[in-house]
């Protein structure tokens, strides 16, 4: 099983930007994995906001983030990237990437554990 390490958070202004990073670990490869982004806010239930294809061609959003954020991946590169714009307090959480089996039009599915997380905190 591919091993994710998540990186890019950070503290960012209301309606600043921010880039998340999903790098597969020395060792592995990420290019046959469906990759999906989740975040947990405090006190809340844990949210998948973001999905794509091994080839990129399939992506999905959630409807709290559609529009404003990206996902993307570099294949040569062993990551996948969340392009965030328009941050809010809402989008406070700490935010992981797992590796998934399949995508649909309502996210992907079969995934895998999470891993430690990366913290994105939006805050004036």
């Amino acid at each position: 099983q591919v091993q994710l390490v998540e990186s890019g958070g950070g503290l960012v202004q209301p309606g600043g930007s921010l880039r998340l990073s999903c790098a597969a670990a020395s060792g592995f490869n990420l290019d046959t994995d469906h990759i999906g982004w989740w975040r947990q806010a405090p006190g809340k239930e844990r949210e998948e906001i973001s999905c794509i294809s091994p080839t990129g061609g399939s992506t999905y959003y959630a409807h709290s983030v559609k529009g404003r954020f990206t996902i993307s991946r570099d294949n040569e590169k062993n990551t996948v990237y969340l392009q965030m714009k328009n941050l809010n307090g809402e989008d406070t959480a700490t935010y992981y990437c797992r590796t998934a089996t399949e995508i649909t039009t309502r996210g992907c599915y079969g995934y895998s554990a999470l891993g430690q997380g990366t913290r994105v905190t939006v805050s004036s």
